[in-house]
């Protein structure tokens, strides 16, 4: 099976005013499109405007996004850490569509102040829930070192590599799963 038409959705996980999130997800996506080995597209919660789940008022936004999701064969989540845990938009936007997530594969980056590793290990557990394969390798990025006064992203150098380790295995698990749903 050929991998070149596996699309991959990097999902900003923030839409709170001042987030990061937008600057994370074009790092990712520049590495990404220099791999040439899937399309890849930045998808922005803010675009969607999802209702608090289970408000019947936002049937056309829910619809959306599931068609979103439904077209795509696997994920990179970009993850704030809130509170030890996801955002809350976050949260809701995977509960707002079901099957759709299933039998895909994700990766996840994530930051905050212990590099959004707490926000990371929840996230885990609800993507087990929603049958999607995460994979091992995670690039956690420190707001301390890695973001200038919390606001301006200045990856180090060092971080590439990971983005590229998991991008490898989120696309071959990506492949994989693919056949299950064909």
């Amino acid at each position: 099976m050929t991998t070149d038409f596996l699309k991959i959705g990097i999902i900003l996980g923030s839409t709170r005013p001042g987030r990061v999130s937008p600057q994370v997800g074009s790092w990712i996506k520049e590495i990404a499109d220099r791999r040439g080995d899937a399309t890849y597209e930045i998808v922005d919660l803010a675009d969607y405007r999802l209702p608090f789940y289970g408000d019947p008022a936002g049937e056309e936004q829910v619809a959306a996004w599931a068609k979103k999701i439904g077209g795509l064969d696997g994920f990179v989540f970009v993850t704030a850490e809130y509170n030890h845990s996801i955002t809350g938009v976050l949260k809701n936007a995977l509960d707002s569509a079901r099957t759709e997530w299933y039998d895909k594969a994700a990766g996840i980056v994530s930051y905050g102040a212990a590099g959004g590793a707490r926000a990371a290990e929840h996230l885990r557990g609800i993507l087990a829930e929603l049958r999607i394969a995460d994979v091992r390798t995670h690039p956690a990025l420190n707001m301390f070192t890695d973001f200038e006064n919390f606001q301006t992203f200045k990856p180090a150098d060092f971080h590439v590599s990971h983005v590229n380790d998991m991008l490898d295995q989120a696309r071959s698990w990506a492949a994989a799963l693919k056949s299950l749903r064909s």
